[in-house]
């Protein structure tokens, strides 16, 4: 399935704490990340990573990184982390994936 994200290569930071896996590891993608639910700084705001109640130590990394990929194709506009991307995503779709296309151009795959 084609996406607007599809090609693109978005580096992602996993933070670790010593309270692992008792808390959920901190998620960021670099500053200024265009997507509804990425703050500004950054950080994913992702149900499973935010809320202490969602988080369970059984949760492995490879479905956090699930987590964030589908939230890249399906963002949650009832959880916006940015004002711009969450009012074009809801009012203006061709303005939001023609953002999401450019984003994409800025981080191309490594190969």
């Amino acid at each position: 399935m084609q996406t607007d994200w599809e090609d693109g290569y978005f580096p992602v930071t996993l933070h670790f704490t010593e309270n692992y896996p008792s808390n959920p590891p901190t998620c960021k993608f670099p500053r200024k990340f265009f997507h509804v639910n990425v703050y500004d700084c950054g950080e994913v705001c992702l149900s499973i990573l935010g809320d202490s109640q969602a988080w369970k130590p059984s949760i492995t990394v490879r479905q956090i990184l699930i987590g964030i990929q589908d939230l890249l194709d399906n963002p949650n506009p009832a959880s916006p982390a940015q004002d711009l991307p969450y009012d074009l995503f809801t009012k203006n779709m061709p303005e939001y994936r023609k953002r999401v296309r450019q984003q994409v151009k800025q981080y191309p795959p490594l190969v």
